[in-house]
């Protein structure tokens, strides 16, 4: 649980991600002839072991949750595959453009860009990281733009909706069933058209729930996927959004979690109920990592865990002696969380914990310390608008790249 300036510093980015500026890539340096070996090809282009270790000490820089070997490796190719799209474009950045987008990024952590590198540097990163890292953010916004923006309109009905939801977005609960399909980086592309396709075939609440029992993951499945009342404004802003113009029985599209592809059935919406004032929620909550994931014996731990703490605070004797990994606390908006995580959050109240996610073979012991809304003044016409439209690229982002996912030839030599 300790951290350096350094890390600190780092940590400060997390909080400023948005979702066009998602790929890291890594750097070549010195390093030996087994770190510059292939781990993996994707369409002929070779992600390197010391790529692997490099994106790794990135993540960790930024203080990351999570298994970071799944996450490095879904990254790397996901890279390859947004270069390949830029390229198969004719898409290129400029030096100018790169330079401002090393800037901009710094300034996100209160940093001028010579003390964001030198604090890479401090963590074991070239410099060359976090340059390939804004290029290839760069590259595919613009991809992104090109493809989809032509075809992305906003009807003034539609705004007229989104003023209004971010006057009062907190007054809204839903009622919801879920199916969650695991899936790995390189799978993830047929898994998200199986889950369309299951979609389609989902015709009322009984047939989710049977789909649910049949192919989810979840802990949920043996009751058909139900989930009780949950207040929008503590899901995850997109979700949230896309729910709130769904109507009772609609089912959503496949959804991209961490390794998983999710669906949503909304059952019912109560916007009779009063929330907290409209604004960004802020989570506060810990993981604790057991080893042995969902089986009885790491399950038995949990819930003796479960058992001896009232608060976040109260992990920390657990932790004690054991690596320094295995708790972490984070605090984040919610529109940063791991979706996966923060739907998981999105069940609890302050203090609660739920045992229902995995990390690389450990069960995850989640508990929300805390939730905080932070009030945002009035957006106005254009912001809205400007929203909806950032909401409904990230949408088609997505489902572009598990296109790319799933045409892809990825081999591990």
């Amino acid at each position: 649980m300790r951290a350096s300036n350094c890390a600190r510093n780092m940590g400060r980015i997390v909080g400023q991600l948005f979702w066009l500026a998602l790929p890291f890539l890594s750097q070549p340096v010195q390093a030996d002839q087994s770190a510059v070996r292939p781990a993996i090809i994707v369409n002929d282009r070779a992600i390197t072991f010391y790529e692997l270790e490099q994106r790794k000490l990135f993540l960790k820089l930024l203080r990351t949750p999570g298994d970071l070997d799944e996450q490095v490796r879904r990254a790397l190719i996901e890279d390859r595959l947004r270069l390949d799209a830029a390229a198969a474009l004719g898409i290129e950045a400029t030096d100018d453009e790169v330079t401002g987008g090393m800037t901009e990024f710094a300034q996100r952590a209160q940093l001028s860009t010579d003390e964001f590198l030198k604090a890479l540097a401090q963590g074991g990163v070239e410099a060359q990281t976090f340059r390939d890292f804004v290029t290839t953010g760069l590259l595919w916004r613009q991809v992104v733009r090109t493809k989809f923006t032509a075809a992305t309109t906003v009807t003034e009905a539609a705004i007229d909706q989104a003023l209004a939801q971010s006057a009062e977005p907190a007054k809204a609960r839903v009622l919801l069933s879920e199916l969650i399909i695991p899936a790995a980086p390189e799978k993830m592309g047929e898994a998200e058209a199986f889950a369309a396709d299951l979609a389609g075939k989902i015709h009322g609440e009984a047939a989710f729930a049977a789909a649910a029992r049949q192919y989810s993951a979840s802990p949920t499945r043996e009751r058909g996927g139900v989930i009780d009342w949950l207040e929008v404004n503590n899901l995850p802003p997109a979700l949230g959004a896309l729910l709130l113009a769904m109507s009772p029985g609609d089912v959503t599209t496949p959804i991209i979690l961490p390794n998983a592809i999710a669906l949503f059935q909304l059952r019912a919406i109560d916007a009779s109920r009063i929330s907290p004032a409209a604004g960004q929620v802020m989570v506060d909550y810990a993981r604790y990592l057991i080893p042995g994931g969902h089986s009885p014996a790491a399950l038995s731990e949990a819930a003796m865990v479960r058992s001896q703490v009232d608060a976040c605070n109260d992990l920390n004797r657990f932790a004690k002696g054991k690596p320094e990994a295995q708790l972490e606390r984070t605090s984040q908006t919610m529109d940063q969380v791991p979706r996966d995580v923060g739907l998981e959050l999105a069940r609890l109240d302050e203090g609660e914990s739920s045992v229902g996610l995995e990390s690389a073979g450990n069960l995850v012991f989640l508990m929300l310390c805390s939730r905080t809304t932070v009030a945002e003044p009035p957006i106005s016409r254009e912001d809205a608008r400007v929203r909806l439209i950032n909401q409904r690229l990230e949408g088609l982002s997505e489902g572009y790249l598990a296109e790319l996912l799933a045409d892809a030839h990825i081999v591990t030599p």
